[in-house]
Formats: C-alpha cells, sequence, structure tokens
C-alpha cells in the first residue's frame, strides 16, 4: 500500500481477520499503519522504494489521492495496481477533475482556469461572487484556497496563490454538504460489473476539516440516492475503477453537484465500521483482491465524530451507549486528525441523542 497513515491502518485492521498480509510505504518512520504490518520508508515516488515494496505483492493500492500518479505507475510492474493509477490524474488536477464531471453530465458549480493575474479579473466577470480560488494541485482539508466574497479580496486571494495554476469555482448556495460511497469488484465486463453504493451522508465540515458526518442523511429519499448512485457509476465507468470511491456532494435545488472525488475509503465512510453490514475497509480490499463484495446496507442509523487536535477522555466516550472509540495513534497536533467516534443507534432520535452527548465530550477537549 501506497501510504501508512490511519486510512491504510483501518485498511490493515479489516484486512488481517481475511488473512492479508501487508506492507506499506510511507514517508515517515512514524507512520501509524507500520503498528501492524512492515513499513518502508521512503518518498511515495521514489522508484527504489516502491520496488521494495511492491515486490511480490498480489495487489498494490493507496490510500491517498496525493500519491503521485507516476508512483502508482512505477509500482504496476509488480503486481497490479487499484484503483488505475488515471484515477490519481484526476483527483490530484482540480480543473480536469471539473472537466470530466461536465464532460460526464454531472452537475458542478461555475468554474474558470485562471493562470494570469489579468485571467482572475475575467474568471470573476464569469463566475460572479462569491467565489474560491484554489490551486489546481495539492491541498486538502481548506488548505490551498482562498474566499472572494467581494472585489476587494481579489488581490488578496492572488497573493496568497498566486504563481502556480489555479482555478476560480462560484460559491454555491447548497442546503447542505453530501457524500456518497461506491464500490466496484473485478467480476466480469469493466462497463458490467456490480456496484454497489452505501448511503448518502450529510457531512458538516468547519475551517474546511470534517467534523461529523450523519448516516444515513436525515431526510434521504429514493430519488436523492439514486441520484448520488447515478453521479458514481458514470465516474466508475469512465475510469474502469475497482475499489472504493468516494464523491463529496452539494444538495442545491433539490439536485446534486460534484464538488471532489477521492479514489480511496473516505473519512465520511468511517462509520460504516460499526454501522454497515460491510465497511468501506473490508469492501476495498474484496474489490482489488477479486473477492465477492460485501453488503452495503446500514445496520441502523449512525454518526461520526473527527477527533481534531486531541483526543477525548476515552472513558466518557464510552459511557455513551453504541458509542466506538477510533484511536489512530498519531502524535497530536493542531488541526491533525487523531482519531474518530462512531455511535450506532436503532432509531434516528436515538442517534440524534447520542450524537449530541458525544460531541459535546469531544468539543470539551479542544
Amino acid at each position: 500500500m501506497l501510504g501508512g497513515g490511519q486510512l491504510g491502518r483501518m485498511l490493515a485492521l479489516a484486512g488481517l481477520p481475511l488473512g492479508i498480509e501487508f506492507r506499506f510505504l510511507d514517508p515517515s518512520p512514524e507512520a501509524t499503519a507500520g503498528t501492524l504490518a512492515p513499513l518502508v520508508v521512503g518518498d511515495l515516488g521514489d522508484v527504489a522504494r516502491i520496488d521494495e515494496l511492491a515486490n511480490g505483492a498480489t495487489v498494490v493500492t493507496y490510500e491517498w489521492e496525493g500519491v503521485p500518479a507516476n508512483g502508482a505507475r512505477a509500482a504496476a510492474r509488480h503486481a497490479p495496481v487499484r484503483p488505475d493509477p488515471r484515477a490519481l490524474d484526476v483527483a490530484q488536477d482540480r480543473l480536469m477533475e471539473k472537466e470530466t464531471f461536465q464532460r460526464l453530465g454531472i452537475g458542478v458549480a461555475p468554474f474558470v482556469a485562471v493562470d494570469e493575474r489579468a485571467e482572475l479579473e475575467r474568471a470573476v466577470d464569469v463566475v460572479g461572487l462569491p467565489a474560491i480560488l484554489k490551486t489546481r494541485r495539492g491541498g486538502y482539508d481548506g488548505k490551498g484556497q482562498h474566499a472572494i466574497n467581494a472585489a476587494p479580496d481579489i488581490d488578496a486571494a492572488w497573493d496568497a496563490l498566486g504563481g502556480v495554476p489555479l482555478i476560480l469555482e462560484g460559491r454555491v448556495p447548497f442546503a447542505r454538504e453530501l457524500s456518497v460511497l461506491a464500490v466496484r469488484g473485478l467480476d466480469g465486463d469493466p462497463y458490467a460489473r456490480e456496484t454497489r453504493c452505501y448511503p448518502l451522508v450529510q457531512n458538516e465540515h468547519a475551517n474546511g476539516i470534517l467534523r461529523v458526518s450523519t448516516a444515513p442523511a436525515p431526510g434521504l429519499t429514493p430519488e436523492l440516492q439514486a441520484d448520488g448512485v447515478a453521479i458514481a457509476t458514470r465516474l466508475l465507468d469512465e475510469l474502469e475503477y475497482v475499489g472504493v470511491l468516494a464523491i463529496e456532494l452539494f444538495e442545491h435545488d433539490g439536485r446534486l453537484l460534484a464538488n471532489e472525488l477521492a479514489p480511496r475509503v473516505h473519512n465520511s465512510g468511517h462509520w460504516t465500521i460499526e454501522g454497515a453490514q460491510t465497511s468501506q475497509f473490508e469492501n476495498h480490499l474484496r474489490a482489488i483482491l477479486g473477492m465477492p463484495l460485501g453488503s452495503t446496507e446500514a445496520r441502523g442509523y449512525s454518526a461520526m465524530v473527527n477527533c481534531i487536535g486531541t483526543m477525548p477522555d476515552a472513558d466518557a466516550v464510552r459511557s455513551v451507549d453504541g458509542a466506538f472509540l477510533h484511536d489512530y495513534l498519531k502524535t497530536p497536533r493542531a488541526g491533525r486528525k487523531l482519531g474518530h467516534v462512531t455511535v450506532v443507534a436503532d432509531t434516528p432520535d436515538a442517534r440524534d441523542e447520542r450524537l449530541y452527548a458525544l460531541k459535546a465530550i469531544v468539543d470539551s477537549t479542544r
């Protein structure tokens, strides 16, 4: 696996009971997945280290969309790489990503590429304000972007981000943020393989970082679920995808607009460990290894809260019925995801009551 962070760790935790053996490549000798399996320390684009990682492997996968696509292609000399590295090409360039959505008939916010200062003025005229100026490559959890709410903000946005390829995106007055997680395996023709989708999830962010995911999304209708499945299916077809794919969405005027795709297991799917028949992590492994896919049905009503910067008191978390604490064993740092807690209940009201108590515990440690 290219990358040895918490997603790699959770993949290993799902795979070890299935008899799957792992080896990880990560730049940090303290990568948390290294507590579970051999860790090769090196840059994710270092061909020598990639050779060491992939030699003798059955399959190679990645836990982060920032893995260099050429690094993933280098691993393909030793074993199949799933998902195909082409998914990394799309996910790593916001302009290519938006153009792919648009070409597939998937709704998106208005956008314009910006490479020079003069182009930013013209882009604002096209997109309108408010808008968000983003780097085309790099940046996550709110990094690499600057809001432009009015004309006086244009200079500050350019000063903050100018000098690299950019994209200006119109800010959509969305009702809420959602995500859909889909999984596709290896069985049959690439365009006729079985696709399974988890229920759409509602997400709450603060300072660009995911704080809470609620599953299934409150008020989820069959029509909205079908729209999410259709978006995921188009992308899976386009990328000839194998594994778990996440798409971040906006609900706007009763329809879904695509914001970003993540070719990997995703933070908004952590609830599936306890809250679904088969977790996203196990299903990703099943998919890339050619095993039958597991059910994506929810076990009840779940919510997940990220632990950012500090971990909550474990006993306080355990005092909440249906709560499950996951510690990533990472060194605390401001803004860093150190763990998460999931609550599961039989009814939406019970889920919401437990979530309220859990958020109070987690927030008290920040």
